[in-house]
């Protein structure tokens, strides 16, 4: 199938240090300063060129930030965009409470800017939401996060799900900014939802890769009645890893007799799964619709995108939560909980651009944070 391009994809590229740097910082001169002027000591463009660069060492909380940039040199910090003051030409650097305000206070859509880079062509993205459970605060729940994932582990885009709704409304918000005509889009059982089918189709030109579960009974049981041993279209892969065996099978038959707009396939996916210290067996099946016709997606073309879709969990939500201590972070009020999200993602694709594990690579990166060669790549788009 075609390859598409996705438009802003999120990733952190080291091209031309110097160029990308002044570019970074052109771009960031645009974001909307909501402090007010009186008191201000520090540019809004200094506190956020310190903030990503900060966070992809591993320095992810705000007392952290502040630190980083004090073990700053003279030169990491003009680099910054920190400025001289006083007859002595001192160059200060934030405190914890000065990159708190700046970064719960600027709106959130204004830092995607360092989420957005040059064209990088994809063939489908994933779609999945995730819940900030260190943001959750008093009679405040918390925060819940519904991003976009390209299926090569590159982070796209995220927006908020709004306080007392769900992920299914904000979907359409958050593809909107993506230019995803020809992509393949996946989701889980949540998102099967016929409005989501034609907002994917009919606004954005993509397709969809639809999980079927018992959510929708009518649905599911409609897939469930397909006289799948009949369908001869199939394909067998078996894989080891973690401690088991998994074969799964998928069978696919083309299939326009559902009350679902735009189907022309539907799939069967069975996962057999052998735990290798007991021997346990486990059988599961699910079922998979989509709109791609039988020419462009094969059986074997159904199952990549579904396995695919579940990198969301050990690429974007396990790295985060593990790598970055999302889950643990106490950061809950004003737009901090989204906007250091945020951080994590530019950060996270960056270290993921530099190769091997993204642990790795930050460990390289806190354990010489402030070296000219390095720091030089850290400060970039």
């Amino acid at each position: 199938m075609k390859r598409q391009s996705v438009m802003p994809v999120s990733v952190l590229e080291a091209a031309s240090p110097a160029s990308d740097q002044t570019l970074l910082m052109r771009q960031l001169a645009a974001v909307k300063d909501p402090r007010k002027v009186r008191g201000r000591r520090f540019s809004m463009v200094s506190l956020l060129m310190v903030a990503p660069c900060a966070t992809a060492a591993g320095f992810g909380s705000y007392r952290a930030m502040a630190q980083w940039a004090a073990a700053a040199g003279p030169a990491e910090r003009a680099r910054l965009g920190l400025r001289a003051h006083g007859v002595f030409g001192l160059v200060r650097t934030p405190s914890a409470d000065t990159v708190r305000r700046a970064l719960t206070t600027v709106r959130p859509g204004e830092l995607e800017i360092l989420q957005r880079a040059r064209d990088t062509v994809v063939e489908a993205v994933a779609v999945d939401g995730k819940v900030l459970r260190g943001s959750r605060g008093g009679s405040a729940g918390a925060v819940t996060l519904i991003g976009t994932m390209a299926q090569d582990g590159t982070f796209v885009a995220q927006v908020k799900v709004a306080d007392k709704s769900n992920e299914i409304p904000a979907l359409a918000p958050l593809l909107s900014v993506l230019d995803l005509k020809g992509v393949v889009v996946t989701a889980d059982a949540l998102h099967t939802q016929v409005k989501t089918a034609k907002v994917l189709v009919e606004e954005l030109g993509a397709h969809f890769v639809l999980t079927v579960k018992r959510n929708q009974p009518k649905l599911w049981e409609a897939c469930r009645s397909i006289p799948w041993r009949e369908v001869a279209a199939r394909c067998k892969v078996s894989e080891t890893g973690h401690g088991r065996l998994e074969t799964r099978v998928v069978q696919a038959v083309t299939w326009t007799d559902l009350e679902f707009p735009y189907v022309r396939q539907v799939a069967r996916i069975t996962r057999h799964r052998t735990q290798r210290g007991t021997g346990r067996r486990t059988r599961e099946t699910v079922y998979v619709i989509t709109d791609l016709p039988v020419g462009e997606a094969s059986p074997e073309d159904i199952g990549r995108y579904a396995r695919g879709h579940w990198g969301v969990e050990n690429k974007i939500h396990y790295v985060r939560d593990v790598t970055f201590g999302e889950d643990a972070s106490r950061i809950r009020t004003g737009h901090g909980p989204q906007n250091t999200s945020t951080l994590r993602s530019a950060a996270m694709n960056y270290l993921r651009a530099m190769g091997g594990s993204i642990a790795d690579a930050q460990r390289k990166v806190a354990l010489n944070p402030h070296t000219q060669g390095r720091f030089k790549v850290l400060v970039i788009t």
